[in-house]
């Protein structure tokens, strides 16, 4: 990671102050090693994490929106209640419609 917020190595600053992310770094003792700009080797592994990451948040995020959609909205089936309120109804009050 090049960016401005991870190092200030690759700006136009003789002596840059270096950002907290490569202070903590060295105060852990960590070392930090650039990679090579424009590396499509690199850039491969730097996109397959992002893809992976990104589909990783986006099922969750849909697989959640859709659990809530799916359990809150009215159904004609059910007498126009949802899922949730047609379970609850039944487990409190044994209804059925």
């Amino acid at each position: 990671y090049n960016g401005q917020e991870f190092t200030k190595r690759l700006g136009n600053t003789e002596n840059p102050t270096p950002p907290l992310f490569e202070a903590s770094l060295k105060q852990w003792g960590i070392r930090y090693k650039l990679i090579k700009s424009y590396t499509p080797r690199h850039n491969g592994k730097v996109e397959r994490s992002h893809r992976k990451d990104n589909y990783t948040f986006m099922q969750l995020i849909l697989s959640n929106l859709l659990m809530i959609l799916n359990n809150n909205f009215p159904m004609r089936p059910l007498n126009w209640k949802s899922p949730a309120d047609y379970l609850k109804a039944f487990l409190i009050n044994g209804e059925v419609f």
